[in-house]
């Protein structure tokens, strides 16, 4: 579990600004390191290499405005203001506010990491995470998703690790008692969960939210 204590997110000003660049480096660290040895090994390349790939290209189309002027898009906020502007009524449809918005897919890990904190578990297979993936996967990415991904996903299901061995994944390999491991999960969650959600905030705030299918 240290594995994602090595990459945690900044805790957020009182005003919940999210500033841009260490944003866009954390979301690269989180997304490299602890899903190529994490997330992929244990959801499967089925399941989590689709996302990894979808993160990190808008993480890129991000990080492109961003350079354009640092200053001037100092926070994620600034970006969707300036876009706003710019484009008019083509936003939100374009530019980095719409990778940003499916950089969302953060939310992802942010819930499945909390159902496996909070314990939920399938009655009949109590050591299976299946339950937890599904949970993620139905309040964050299947309303994106065609009926063709939706199926995909269904299937990559079966392939789906034991609980035990995921959780061993994030201690890198150690062997840890279940209750220490989920309190770092705890932990990790404090500044990424109010990250993941100030940017849930802004873009219903700012009307910036649509309905897109992939």
């Amino acid at each position: 579990m240290a594995l994602l204590l090595e990459h945690q997110f900044r805790p957020l000003p009182a005003d919940r600004q999210v500033e841009t660049r260490p944003f866009l480096e954390y979301a690269i660290m989180l997304v490299e390191v602890v899903s190529f040895d994490i997330m992929q090994y244990c959801l499967g390349p089925t399941i989590f290499a689709p996302i990894k790939s979808d993160i990190l290209a808008n993480i890129t189309k991000v990080k492109a405005v961003y350079d354009t002027n640092p200053g001037r898009f100092r926070t994620l906020q600034q970006i969707l203001e300036v876009e706003k502007e710019m484009y008019g009524t083509q936003w939100p449809k374009v530019g980095a506010t719409l990778a940003l918005m499916w950089l969302k897919s953060l939310r992802f890990i942010q819930v499945f990491l909390q159902s496996l904190l909070d314990g939920e578990k399938d009655e009949n297979n109590p050591n299976l995470i299946r339950v937890n993936v599904t949970k993620a996967y139905e309040l964050t990415l299947k309303r994106y998703h065609s009926w063709w991904l939706q199926q995909l996903f269904r299937a990559a299901l079966f392939a789906a690790p034991y609980r035990s061995d995921f959780l061993k994944a994030l201690s890198k390999g150690r062997e840890v008692k279940e209750e220490e491991c989920l309190e770092k999960v705890k932990k990790f969650l404090i500044n990424f969960s109010v990250t993941v959600d100030a940017i849930y905030e802004m873009y219903n705030k700012m009307n910036a939210e649509i309905d897109y299918r992939v």
